[in-house]
Order: C-alpha cells, then structure tokens, then sequence
C-alpha cells in the first residue's frame, strides 16, 4: 500500500492543506471526527482522491487494562467512514487506576511509555490483537517520544518493535522524530533502533518539529522540523522505501509557504537518501557481501511468542496473563500518580525528569483546556494560565479534557472567584450551561469529595 507524502490535517489549517501542492493523503486525529460525519474540508479532499488516516491518541493499547469497547467501536466507525486502508494508534499508556488497583482513575492527558519488559510486552500483544479483531482494517502503532526511562528495562526499542510485530503481524508507524528524541533524552542510538527493528512492517513514517531545553528535547509539534530529525529519516530511508511519509504540525501553525517547504525538504531527504541507499547496497553486492547487500533486521532474542498464538480464555496461561496485568497497573498507577498527583516518585526513575515530564503534563492540560473552552482564558484573562495550574496540582485529571473545564470553573466560583463580579456572572452563565442549574454549594463539593474518598479506599 503507497502513500506517498502527507500532512497532518487539522481544522487551523484545513485551508493550507488543501491548498498545498503534491498531496497524496492526510492523516487527522480520530478522536476529533464525528462518527457519522466529515468536516467539509475532508469530504473535498476524499472527493480528490486524497487518502485520509485516522490517528488515534486514546486507546491507551500499552495500559494495564484491555481496551475498551466503547472507544475501540468509535475508532472503527470512523474507520469505516473514511474509507481508509487502515488506522494507527499508539505504544503507550493514557490512563492509570482504577478497580485493578483499587484506587481513583487517573488520566495523563498525554502518552506515557510502557516499560520494555517481557511482562509488558504479554500484556501489550493481548491488547492489539483485541484491537485488531474489533478494527475493519489494519492497524498500525506508533513508537513514541519519552522525556525519561523505566527502571528495569530488558529489551531495547527495536528489540520491543520486532518482538511485537512478530507476535501480533501489526505494522508499524515509526516517527524519526520521536527516535531522535530518545536519542537526546535517553541515550538511544537511532541507527540501533533501526537496525533491529523489522523495517518491513513500517506502515508510514512521521516527522515533526521539536525544540532542545536544558539539555531535554521536547516533541512540540510547534517548531520546524530540524535537520537532526532529517538526519534520521534519512538513516531510515537507507534501508527501506517508506510507503508513505507525513509531516506532523499540530500547533503554532505557519504560513503555507513554510509547510510547503519542510515538504520540500522532507522529499528532498528521501530522494538524496534513496540514491545513497542504493550506491551503498550496489557496492556490497560488488564486493560479496551478501548480509550487508540484503539489510536483513537484527533478530532480537528472547521469549518471543508464535504471532497466530496466544492465551484463550480458559487456558493455563490466562492467571499469568491476569497477574502480569495487575503488576502493569500497580507500576504504571505509581508513576501516574507521581506525575500528576504529587505523590512520591517510584523507586528507580530519575526524579529530575519525571518532574518535567510533570509540568509538561500540566502545561498540555492547561493549553487544551483553553482549547477546548476558549471562554475561559476570555474571561479570566491573563490569570487564566496561574488559576488552571493551582487547579491541576490539587485536582489530577479523571475524566477528559471538557470535564476538567467544567470542575475548574466550579472550583473557581466555589471559592468566590473571579474577584470582579462581572467576571464571576459571565463564569457563573458559562457553567451554567454546560453543567447544571448552578454551580453546587461548598457543603456539597465537600460531600462528594467524602465519598470519593471512601470509594477509593
């Protein structure tokens, strides 16, 4: 299946994208589409007979519980909708708690990094193969970006890819972005990854934009994309033809001119490091060197499982699987719960970069919820940004971005804010519109938080 060169389509700049030349597809985040309908733009750009791939971001396909059927049925409607030859998803976990570890739920808002243990990878695999079976197309995942590491690592990344894409068949989306990233924040060699993961089941590639802070490289989105990353889907495109490539831009939109030429400079990579590629592998045939002619992947070791196989339920192997999912939520609820509810770092991680990975989180949150209830920084103005961080460090995330709207602005006008009455009137009618009749007493925030209390014991 080709692709050719794509872009990320999002509403901010549903113009440009139509408007750029040389597109062939576009991939767009699924869970902003509507399961029955397309935004015009999309419905225009299929009727050219551009490609559209959703992209999903909540599965959370790395997390201790199986996924759930309500989100893995949105992403096949939308799948079927678009009519795509297939959809992409993450290697990650989103979400933490819960019943297995008998504590309140917690979202990060954000993908987290599995650790690269055998007893992680069992309960990823059972995951996408339950994916697989509710999805009418294939499915491919992505590696993702990671400002820190899990202690007690067995497997390097591409050892982790290849021991999933052996045991699922599932493709692959691999962004050189996000292996660039690694590469600064963790020490990861690119060249390594690539080396031993099997190219033969990339899907499509991402590239994107960062920018370097302290010596920690953050995946933005929102920059350029810098020749570091060029240098690695480079390195890629020395070893397989992709069959697609898509620049990723998801904020801080430029002009068209500029998109139009990180395009440009993308294919201009590809093309350099397609001939290179070639010259290279010509020379080995000349000189004999059948291996290095042939790219064949490092195979990885381990205890890698047949990809037709797998625990039924019933079988001997179903309390292992059972277990090693419980000891995935206890790690993964400790970590989350670091991040975003100030409890204690677990043992081994780095504290230093756990807590920037912390205010990372809560900067996201703080900008999609401007984003999704733009009336609040309207109203609150330039204290919208120090109010919604007092908030976030007292009140972790449970429930999605617009239910974390609806309790800051509750928070707010319990606590008899904003100062200015005109202001606290203007909040007070915004969520009273999207909530309730009026916003609850403090007698009753106080109850409700008792019960929560008692519930999560």
């Amino acid at each position: 299946m080709e692709l050719g060169i794509g872009i990320g389509w999002r509403p901010e700049i549903a113009d440009a994208v139509e408007a750029l030349p040389g597109i062939d597809w576009v991939e767009t985040v699924a869970e902003n589409l509507c399961t029955d309908h397309l935004p015009d733009s999309l419905v225009r750009l299929r009727a050219r007979g551009v490609t559209v791939v959703p992209h999903g971001v909540s599965l959370g396909l790395g997390g201790a519980d199986r996924p759930d059927p309500g989100r893995l049925a949105g992403l096949a409607a939308r799948a079927s909708l678009l009519g795509t030859p297939l959809v992409t998803e993450h290697i990650a976990f989103v979400r933490a708690g819960g019943p297995r570890t008998a504590s309140p739920g917690l979202e990060a808002g954000h993908l987290l990094p599995v650790p690269r243990t055998w007893d992680a990878l069992d309960v990823l695999c059972e995951n996408v193969r339950i994916a697989q079976d509710s999805l009418p197309v294939p499915l491919a995942l992505e590696n993702i970006a990671a400002l820190f590491s899990w202690p007690g690592e067995e497997l390097t990344e591409g050892q982790f890819l290849a021991e999933l894409v052996a045991r699922t068949g599932v493709r692959l989306l691999i962004d050189v972005a996000n292996l660039h990233t690694n590469h600064v924040n963790r020490g990861e060699d690119p060249a390594t990854a690539l080396d031993e993961l099997p190219v033969e089941a990339i899907a499509y590639v991402h590239v994107a934009g960062g920018i370097e802070r302290d010596g920690v490289w953050h995946d933005t989105h929102a920059h350029p994309v810098t020749r570091s990353v060029l240098d690695v889907l480079a390195e890629l495109r020395s070893r397989v033809a992709p069959p697609g490539v898509l620049l990723e831009r998801d904020d801080d939109f430029p002009p068209v001119t500029e998109l139009a030429g990180e395009l440009t400079a993308i294919r201009t990579t590809l093309a350099t490091a397609g001939r290179a590629g070639r010259e290279a592998r010509s020379e080995a045939r000349a000189a004999g060197d059948d291996a290095a002619a042939s790219a064949t992947p490092v195979e990885p070791t381990g205890t890698a499982t047949d990809a037709a196989t797998g625990p039924g339920p019933g079988s001997t192997a179903e309390p292992a699987a059972e277990a090693a999912r419980d000891r995935a939520a206890v790690a993964q609820t400790a970590l989350l719960s670091a991040l975003v509810a100030g409890t204690p770092a677990p043992e081994g991680f780095d504290h230093r970069r756990l807590a920037v990975q912390s205010r990372a989180l809560a900067a996201k949150r703080a900008d999609v919820v401007a984003k999704v209830a733009p009336e609040l920084p309207g109203i609150l103005g330039d204290g919208y940004r120090k109010a919604f961080l007092a908030y976030a460090r007292a009140h972790p995330m449970s429930a999605g971005y617009r239910r974390d709207a609806l309790d800051f602005a509750e928070q707010l006008l319990i606590a008899g804010r904003p100062a200015d009455d005109d202001d606290r009137r203007r909040l007070t009618h915004w969520w009273q519109d999207r909530a309730a009749a009026r916003p609850p007493r403090r007698t009753t925030r106080l109850v409700r938080a008792a019960r929560a209390a008692l519930v999560g014991r």
